[in-house]
C-alpha cells in the first residue's frame, strides 16, 4: 500500500484541550512494499503518526492518501473496507484476558470474515495450524491454548505481533513492538516482521525506541522530534551527529539545543566530504 501525507497535522486523542497538535504539518511518502522505521524521543508524535495512518483519528489539517484514496472523504462502508487492509499493532495489544491465545491470534483475520464466521471462530477456532505457525515464528507455539491472562507482558506483545501474520492487510503499523522484549526476542520479532513484509510486499511502518535495532533492520529511517520531521534518510546516511541532535536534551525540553534546527547539509546528508545528496521524503 502506498502512503502519502501532505502537510498532515494530528492531535493525540488523549490530549487536553488547548494543547497543540502532537504531529505538526508533515509531508511523507512511503512506497508500496517499503519498510520504514520512525525514531525519536518520547512525545515526538510517533504514536499519533501511526494512529493517523491507521485512520483511527482524523487529521487536524492536511491530507492523507492511502493507495491514492482520501480515507476521510470515503463513504462509511468504503472507509471500513479500507481499514480492513490496515493492521495497527499498539504497544500494549488489546487482548481479552480470558481469551485463548489461538483465538486472539486468529482474530487478525476478522476483517476478511463474515459476521457468522467470526462468531463461530470464537468458539471453534477455524484454522489452528495457521495460528500455530504464526506463533512459532515468535517462539510461542507452546502457548497456543493458554489463556491470555496467564502470559507475561512480553508474551502478550508477541501474540499481538503474531496477529499481523494472519491479517489480510497490505499496511502494517507497528508501535514500539520491542518494549517488553529481551534483546534476543526483540531481534527475532523484527527479523520476522521485516522478512514477512518483504516477501509479501507489505508496507511496514514501525516506531522504535531501540535505535540500534532500527538501523540494523530497516533500510530507511525517519527521525521525529516535537511532532516535526528532523530527517528522512536511507539508513546508511543516518550519522551519529543526526542521532545526537535528534535526542539532545531529551529530558531538558527548555534546553537551547533541543529547539535548534538541523543544519540543512546534515539533514540532507550533504556534507562537503560526504556522498551525493539524497532526496528528502518529508519536511
Amino acid at each position: 500500500m502506498k502512503v502519502e501525507l501532505q502537510a498532515l497535522a494530528a492531535r493525540h486523542p488523549a490530549a487536553r484541550a488547548g494543547v497543540g497538535a502532537a504531529l505538526q504539518p508533515l509531508d511523507l511518502a512511503v512506497g508500496a512494499g517499503e519498510q520504514v522505521a520512525v525514531i525519536g524521543p518520547s512525545g515526538a508524535g510517533k504514536t499519533t503518526l501511526l494512529q493517523a495512518l491507521a485512520c483511527a483519528l482524523p487529521p487536524a489539517a492536511g491530507r492523507l492518501r492511502l493507495d491514492g484514496a482520501a480515507p476521510w472523504s470515503l463513504p462509511r462502508r468504503e472507509l471500513q473496507k479500507l481499514r480492513g487492509r490496515l493492521f495497527l499493532a499498539p504497544q500494549v495489544p488489546p487482548l481479552p484476558p480470558r481469551q485463548r491465545v489461538v483465538t486472539a491470534v486468529l482474530a487478525g483475520r476478522l476483517p476478511a470474515m463474515s459476521l457468522a464466521a467470526s462468531l463461530r471462530s470464537l468458539f471453534y477456532p477455524s484454522d489452528i495450524p495457521a495460528a500455530h505457525e504464526a506463533l512459532a515464528r515468535f517462539d510461542l507455539a507452546e502457548k497456543l491454548f493458554e489463556r491470555v491472562d496467564r502470559l507475561s507482558g512480553g508474551e502478550r506483545q508477541r501474540v499481538g505481533l503474531a496477529r499481523a501474520l494472519l491479517a489480510p492487510a497490505s499496511l502494517w503499523l507497528v508501535d514500539e513492538p520491542l518494549s517488553a522484549l529481551d534483546p534476543t526476542r526483540a531481534r527475532q520479532a523484527l527479523d520476522t516482521l521485516v522478512e514477512v513484509a518483504r516477501r509479501r510486499g507489505i508496507t511496514l511502518v514501525a516506531t522504535l525506541h531501540q535505535v540500534d535495532m532500527a538501523l540494523t533492520h530497516f533500510p530507511r529511517i525517519v527521525g521525529l522530534r516535537e511532532g516535526r520531521c528532523q530527517f528522512d534518510l536511507p539508513t546508511a546516511r543516518v550519522s551519529q551527529d543526526l542521532l545526537e541532535h535528534l535526542y539532545a536534551n531529551e529530558h531538558e525540553p527548555d534546553g537551547a539545543h533541543a529547539h535548534a534546527p538541523l543544519p540543512e547539509a546534515e539533514a540532507l546528508g550533504t556534507g562537503t566530504a560526504g556522498p551525493a545528496p539524497v532526496v528528502m521524503h518529508c519536511r
